[in-house]
């Protein structure tokens, strides 16, 4: 992305919903690698998005890292993800909304209302999928399956977000993938909790014939 550069209004859209979305996965991380790319110069945002360099202020960075090398530790110990997921299950879709609301328009009060309420709900649905993917994981008797799944989130998210920045007209594309990926999940995980309630409840019911013997 060159400084100066103008967005329209798809780039724009396609940000805020990719920004939004991963953070539902990795807040702490779409924060400090933002900021760290604009203090760096690596990806200079254009005008319109200065007020996402709040987000380089040496204090933000310093909690945005402090965050994410605790969700880097806590989010690969199992069982300990699925509490950490559950903290965040409000933190993560305010900052999701928040970083959304900081990419749209100013001038356009409506344009920011519905950004704030499309990236909260954005990063509420990738939190739920990955928090329910996590607890499934947890079920695995072998103990890297944790390690392994979060270090491929850890990636992913890097990766995309750069791609977000770098080239912003793919930006909607990103946000198309990672809105079905996040929808896909939560259809799966409830398909999964509703087939394991239906067996629990044909395990529980009579069988055969369970009337009373006749005298």
């Amino acid at each position: 992305m060159e400084p100066g550069q103008t967005l329209g209004i798809v780039e724009i859209l396609g940000i805020a919903a990719s920004v939004s979305l991963l953070a539902g996965w990795r807040l702490y991380l779409v924060v400090l690698a933002t900021g760290l790319a604009m203090r760096s110069g690596y990806v200079p945002l254009p005008d319109h998005l200065a007020s996402l360099s709040v987000l380089a202020n040496p204090w933000v960075l310093g909690v945005a890292a402090i965050g994410t090398l605790a969700e880097f530790f806590a989010d690969k110990v199992m069982w300990l993800d699925s509490l950490w997921d559950t903290v965040h299950t409000i933190i993560r879709p305010v900052g999701g909304a928040l970083l959304a609301l900081a990419i749209v328009d100013p001038s356009d009060p409506a344009m920011q209302v519905v950004a704030f309420l499309l990236g909260g709900g954005g990063a509420l649905l990738a939190h739920g999928g990955k928090a329910g993917v996590r607890a499934v994981v947890n079920t695995s008797p072998e103990p890297v399956s944790n390690a392994v799944v979060s270090t491929g989130e850890d990636v992913v998210t890097a990766g995309l977000l750069w791609v977000v920045y770098q080239y912003p007209v793919a930006a909607a594309g990103v946000a198309a993938v990672l809105l079905a990926a996040a929808i896909g999940l939560v259809l799966m995980l409830r398909r999964l909790v509703k087939g394991l309630f239906g067996r629990g409840k044909e395990k529980s019911s009579p069988s055969g014939g369970g009337g009373r013997p006749q005298g």
